[in-house]
């Protein structure tokens, strides 16, 4: 005899919208606790398919569906059954359909899927060379175009998936190919939004972990790239005639005028670490010089108050302690 549980889960399957409107919510609320999540992981190769095949109808069916299966998604065991059941390419297709109304939703559930190896791998399509890398390209080109400061921002969470799929070597490398440009467009993003300017430091960092051998490809950008890793990490401070005559016009124009400081010290530190990839291999350090990025390091130092962020400019200071004494400034600084 069925229980209640398994009668609801099969109610999400009924001919009747009213009926399926009301199993579909209280599913979704079930979602709402440990104890729920974990009673419906039990009966998941029901659920799970009948939750997808939610996802295309109305909105008010669709929406409580997608925030369930968002719910589900954060338990591992979970989400790797989902990915099994092809749920990456089927958030994608309902995604790009016209009009879809749980656009964030979709995304916030790719953010889940995509913690895990299996689902990076399916989102970079990495089994199909023809498709490989159309999904993250599509993903790309809607977050670089959809900046809504102020306003809803239904794609700002795919700032979060490109953290995940760049912290695996051939996810780095898609954004890294040169025919792509997908590290361009995401570095170019300027937004105001936390999410995002985080997502796009993290992504960045992750990517030159791929400095040693893709540093050319890193500096074929260097006009978008050092103002994204320096600009957070240069203080207050309005600069000089003398030190912004050393830098690119990108560079000089904005340090040489109040701004708005970067108050949120994870992206400092993000940068920070980019940085110290980078000038770790000789070419990268005298990029680095040519912009004079020594002397922004110094400015930003000396205004730096969080812990962490004064180890990571220590850190890459002590790249260039035998080239310029940098690092001795630093020390004396904080002494």
């Amino acid at each position: 005899m069925a229980t209640e549980l398994e009668e609801l889960i099969g109610f999400l399957s009924s001919p009747s919208p009213p009926v399926k409107k009301i199993a579909v919510d209280i599913v979704r609320d079930y979602t709402g606790s440990e104890d729920g999540l974990e009673s419906l992981g039990k009966y998941s190769n029901v659920v799970l398919p009948s939750l997808s095949r939610l996802l295309g109808e109305e909105k008010v069916v669709s929406e409580p569906a997608a925030q369930a299966l968002v719910n589900l998604s954060q338990k591992p065991e979970l989400a790797g059954k989902m990915v099994e059941m092809h749920m990456v390419r089927t958030s994608m297709e309902t995604l790009y359909k016209q009009d879809c109304e749980i656009i964030s939703l979709l995304i916030m559930l790719l953010v889940n899927l995509t913690q895990l190896d299996a689902g990076i791998d399916s989102l970079l399509q990495s089994a199909d060379e023809k498709m490989h890398g159309l999904y993250v390209m599509k993903l790309v080109r809607s977050f670089c175009s959809s900046s809504c400061d102020g306003k809803v921002d239904p794609f700002e969470h795919v700032a979060s998936v490109l953290v995940n799929i760049s912290k695996k070597e051939h996810g780095r490398k898609l954004l890294l190919d040169q025919k792509r440009c997908l590290l361009k467009q995401i570095v170019r993003n300027d937004s105001k939004s936390l999410l995002r300017k985080r997502g796009v430091a993290g992504t960045i960092r992750n990517c030159c972990f791929e400095a040693e051998n893709q540093l050319q490809n890193l500096l074929l950008i260097s006009e978008f790239l050092w103002p994204a890793l320096l600009l957070p990490v240069a203080g207050n401070k309005v600069y000089s005639g003398e030190d912004t005559l050393k830098m690119p016009l990108e560079l000089a124009s904005a340090l040489s005028i109040e701004r708005e400081p970067v108050t949120d010290p994870e992206i400092r530190v993000q940068a920070l670490e980019a940085i110290y990839l980078l000038i770790l291999q000789e070419a990268g350090r005298r990029a680095f010089w040519s912009v004079n990025g020594p002397r922004i390091l110094q400015v930003g130092y000396a205004d730096e108050d969080d812990p962490k962020a004064m180890e990571a400019y220590e850190r890459a200071g002590s790249l260039l302690i035998q080239e310029s004494g940098l690092d001795e400034e630093l020390t004396e600084t904080s002494s």
